[in-house]
């Protein structure tokens, strides 16, 4: 079974994150596609999000409610911060021993992987997914990898959240209609 992980803030998620996700499951053909909020990036330590974790998690859920493929995991929010993404595969990998195991990211990671707590073995236990939007980024030696050109998707969480600050409408497409329908009768934070 091919499983792949995908983590983020998800705050909030969109149709840009949909977008990728679904050209990852199809390219690769996946059985699986895990989205997992992050409950602290370590690169972002400083930085907190705008939706609590119960609204990041049900938001989701709605976005990925008609994907059969999709799921959405707690495991990161379980964990004490920062969220390490080699624990993540670690502790996915021991729980599910049979999984063929992935890795979604975006170009920005890729290229910032060698950065990685323990890189080294983050590359045994995974194959990357890399979405690029133009020019394929280049291979890492001994790092699996595949290389998905997904286009150019205008959505963005921070610009989401700046619409949703100032009570401007977001762009039309950007949100899926389940989360806009939920941000539309939510007091956010």
């Amino acid at each position: 079974m091919k499983t792949c992980l995908f983590g983020g803030s998800f705050d909030p998620v969109h149709a840009g994150h949909l977008a990728i996700a679904t050209a990852a499951q199809e390219h690769c053909r996946l059985d699986s596609v895990v989205f997992l909020p992050a409950a602290c990036s370590p690169f972002k330590q400083n930085n907190t999000t705008r939706f609590t974790d119960a609204q990041r998690l049900h938001m989701l859920q709605l976005a990925t409610e008609s994907l059969p493929w999709a799921t959405v995991s707690t495991l990161d929010l379980q964990l004490p911060p920062p969220s390490w993404s080699w624990r993540i595969a670690e502790l996915w990998h021991q729980q599910h021993p049979k999984q063929e195991l992935y890795w979604l990211m975006g170009t920005d990671q890729w290229e910032q992987l060698h950065r990685w707590a323990r890189y080294d073995y983050l590359c045994e236990l995974l194959h990357f997914i890399v979405y690029h939007r133009d020019e394929a980024p280049h291979p890492r030696p001994g790092v699996r990898s595949t290389f998905i050109c997904t286009g150019l998707h205008p959505a963005s969480s921070s610009l989401i959240r700046e619409a949703l600050q100032q009570r401007t409408p977001v762009p039309d497409g950007w949100l899926p209609p389940a989360v806009e329908s939920y941000l539309s009768t939510t007091t956010t934070p």
